[in-house]
């Protein structure tokens, strides 16, 4: 469960990225902060194919499974939660995955407009 002062990119409660497959720094399912989160996993993203294989390209192979760690592997569809700096860099190479708002921890703020956000949304505000 997020923590209760989490907030998401529209100032609302955090809710829930994904449960399957589990995500979360904490593998609780939420985009939360976390101290001890140096890599910032605070967006919510629905992957592509594309996105993967850039992340791929990047060294960060998030596709293939790792059953050591408990990790399936993550296909086109599932939601997780990226770290804001891989989410920033896709974005300038035209790799962006689309996110989930309600989802998407605010400080994403510091770094990208809400605009910008909602341009890459799969789940826009009415």
């Amino acid at each position: 469960m997020p923590h209760p002062t989490d907030l998401n990119v529209l100032g609302q409660p955090l809710i829930a990225c994904s449960m399957d497959p589990l995500t979360g720094f904490m593998r609780d399912g939420c985009c939360s902060q976390h101290p001890e989160d140096q890599g910032q996993h605070t967006v919510c993203a629905e992957m592509t194919a594309d996105f993967l294989k850039f992340s791929r390209q990047r060294g960060n192979d998030l596709s293939t499974p790792r059953p050591e760690w408990g990790f399936a592997g993550l296909k086109p569809g599932d939601r997780w939660c990226l770290c804001a700096p891989r989410w920033v860099e896709a974005l300038v190479a035209g790799a962006a995955p689309g996110i989930v708002l309600a989802s998407t921890n605010e400080s994403i703020l510091d770094d990208v407009s809400l605009e910008t956000l909602v341009a890459h949304a799969v789940d826009r505000p009415r």
